[in-house]
Parts: C-alpha cells; sequence; structure tokens
C-alpha cells in the first residue's frame, strides 16, 4: 500500500539539510518573521543530487503549498491519473491533494518554491489562495510548458531567489508578487493531457482513500475530530470523481465508500464508549456528527444497541 506522508515543514527542512549537505540555519529564508507567514525557494538539480533515481517516493500530503519548474523527463502520479511531461513541466502541489512525482531521467533541473497560505493571508480570516481555481479541490494542476515559457519562468524564479538573499525591507512583499505571476501562469495554462492511466489505478484509489482515512484515527481527545466525513471529502482530496471512488471500493471490497465509511466510524465509536470514560456528546462531536441523536440513531442502525446500552 502506498502511504500518504503528512510533511510538515520541519519534515521538509529536514529532509532539506540532509540533501544539501548543509545544517537547518544555512537554509533558512532571512529576514523571515513569524507573522508573515512562510516562504522559501530552492534549485532541483541541488536537492536532487543525492537522491537515487531507483528510491521509492511517498505520496505526499504537504501541510504546505510547493510551485515547481522541472526541466527534464518525469512523471506525476494522482490517484486516478498519471501525467507523463516529456521536457518541461509547472507543477502546482496543494496541501489537499496527495501525489507522487517521480523523475526519470537523471538530467533534472528547475526551480521550486515552498509557501504556508498565510504567507497571502492579509488577515487571520482570509485565506486568498483557497479562493483560486487553481488550488480548488478536484484539479490536477501539472501542465507540460515548451522551452520558451520555460525560460520565462525560470527568469521568474531567477528574481525570487535574488531578492531572498537581498538585505531589501520589502522584499517579502515583492516576491508574492512574484509568486503570484508564477500561479496566474498555471492558471491561464491548460492541463496537461492524461497521457496514460497505470494498470495499478484501481488498487492506488482504493489504498490512498484507507490511508486518508485511517489517518483521521485512532481519536484520542475529545477535542479532536474527523474531518474527511462522507464520500465526497474524500473524492475531493484525491481529485477523482465520487463515483470512479465507489465503483474501485466496490469492485475491490466489495463496500461502498459510505459503508466502509461508517464501519469504521462505528469501530472507533466502540473504543471510545468502551475505554474512555468521555460523554456521548464528546465522543459525538470527535466522529464528526452534528447532533448527539444523529450519533445515537446512527450507532443504533448499526449495533441494535444505543451507546449507553452498548457502554454498560
Amino acid at each position: 500500500m502506498e502511504k500518504i506522508a503528512h510533511a510538515s515543514l520541519e519534515d521538509f527542512y529536514g529532509e532539506m539539510a540532509s540533501r544539501l549537505g548543509k545544517d537547518l540555519e544555512s537554509i533558512f529564508p532571512k529576514g523571515l518573521h513569524k507573522d508573515i507567514g512562510h516562504f522559501n525557494v530552492f534549485d532541483i538539480a541541488q536537492t536532487l543530487a543525492t537522491v537515487k533515481r531507483t528510491s521509492e517516493m511517498p505520496y505526499n500530503r504537504r501541510k504546505y503549498y510547493k510551485i515547481s519548474l522541472i526541466r527534464g523527463k518525469n512523471r506525476a502520479e494522482y490517484a486516478d491519473k498519471v501525467i507523463s511531461i516529456k521536457k518541461n513541466a509547472l507543477l502546482f502541489a496543494t496541501p489537499k491533494v496527495p501525489y507522487h512525482y517521480v523523475p526519470e531521467d537523471a538530467d533534472q533541473k528547475g526551480s521550486f518554491c515552498v509557501f504556508t497560505a498565510d504567507f497571502f493571508t492579509k488577515n487571520s480570516s482570509q485565506h486568498v489562495l483557497e479562493d483560486l481555481p487553481l488550488f480548488q479541490p478536484g484539479a490536477i494542476p501539472v501542465f507540460e510548458i515548451d522551452d520558451e515559457l520555460a525560460d520565462e519562468i525560470e527568469f521568474l524564479f531567477s528574481k525570487i531567489k535574488k531578492e531572498i538573499d537581498s538585505e531589501y525591507a520589502f522584499k517579502y512583499d515583492l516576491i508574492r508578487n512574484y509568486v503570484f505571476e508564477l500561479i496566474h501562469y498555471g492558471q491561464k495554462l491548460q492541463p496537461a493531457a492524461k497521457t496514460s492511466t497505470s494498470q495499478n489505478a484501481s488498487h492506488r484509489v482504493v489504498s490512498l482513500f484507507i490511508e486518508l482515512l485511517e489517518r483521521q484515527f485512532p481519536i484520542e481527545s475529545p477535542d479532536q475530530r474527523i474531518q474527511l466525513k462522507v464520500a465526497k471529502d474524500y473524492a475531493e482530496r484525491l481529485a477523482i470523481h465520487v463515483n470512479y471512488l465507489n465503483k474501485n471500493l466496490k469492485e475491490s471490497t466489495g463496500k461502498t465508500t459510505t459503508e466502509f465509511i461508517a464501519d469504521r466510524v462505528i469501530q472507533e465509536a466502540k473504543i471510545l464508549l468502551k475505554q474512555t470514560k468521555w460523554n456521548i456528546s464528546e465522543i459525538s462531536y470527535a466522529l464528526g456528527f452534528e447532533e448527539i441523536a444523529h450519533f445515537s440513531n446512527f450507532f443504533k442502525r448499526k449495533t441494535s444497541f444505543a451507546p449507553l446500552e452498548f457502554r454498560s
């Protein structure tokens, strides 16, 4: 089963420091304060220099955004799609959609930048990235581009690299404008053609769905709450149609997506009822129910017991 790695910025910098053979302080951007979010930029050739092409890289649902200009033969694998790029690619990664990037030759060049949503947040309630079509659930933002456009984007990355090393007091304001230029390049492009569908696409869809489901458990605190509640939530995270998800799960497991989710929620509910002293309201909330009555009816329908009857 392919694992979804939940990569935080700490994970990212640990990996980058190892790849580049540098300490963390030397690769952290200058003049960046917590109140303006996080941003950094890297060279692909340098970061891939110590990575063996044969090594397996996990599917990754990052906790940050990433924009990459990749010059070299490569492919990007999503739940049901394999997008092959012969020469140049512009790739936008979001925290919502797991994917697997695979270099397919040794000559990989280009640049990438990483940033958090709050780098573009004007205030605590406004996340401008979430409103952009490029970063909406269901999008597969990988674009094959020609050499001329790749040169334009490479020049834009060079300006970002120059500014991030500068002493200019307002450099991050300028960098935001450059990153928005990158985003607008992507929004003007048509998605790269789906050149192949892996024979293992069905297995990949099922594996990634199960991984997303299991990542929400165990529930260890009454304040913890599952976020993916219904089939549509999972389909959006995997950037596939909900009917396609249902079809693959039904063929592979004999269960629909809704049945699969319900069985896992019931399993966790039984554990919480027997092994914790949480009240029914707390358990109901943690398992994603808006009303205690909804949870009680759901539990009784699945087990023939009311929650308190089962607990006793």
